[in-house]
């Protein structure tokens, strides 16, 4: 009985160990053409849609995990109804949009 929780403690450290090794690339593919490498949104489809400083610390702490992974899953619309972002529920799993809301949490300074 042991060894089995054991060995399911481990098989789930090493998935999460897994997405977390893959939250930089799927920035890198997802995010950072619009919020740049690091975060910070100064790049020009950034700046065209207004996108936040995401190393901003303060920023950050007016938005909740789940309000994040909302946001990722769902999309952001400006007032108008026009897509700011587009929605990633068909794109990344529950998984995948989870660590990387805890990459984005990890690009404050």
């Amino acid at each position: 009985m042991k060894i089995t929780a054991l060995l399911a403690t481990a098989l789930l450290g090493a998935a999460a160990s897994a997405y977390a090794a893959e939250a930089p690339d799927s920035w890198a593919k997802n995010c950072a053409a619009c919020h740049g490498k690091d975060g910070a949104g100064h790049t020009p489809a950034g700046k065209k849609v207004g996108v936040k400083d995401l190393t901003d610390a303060a920023y950050q702490k007016t938005f909740s995990d789940d309000q994040a992974a909302t946001s990722l899953k769902q999309g952001l619309k400006d007032k108008s109804g026009k897509d700011q972002m587009k929605p990633f529920a068909d794109k990344l799993t529950d998984d995948e949009i989870k660590t990387l809301v805890a990459y984005v949490r990890t690009l404050q300074k």
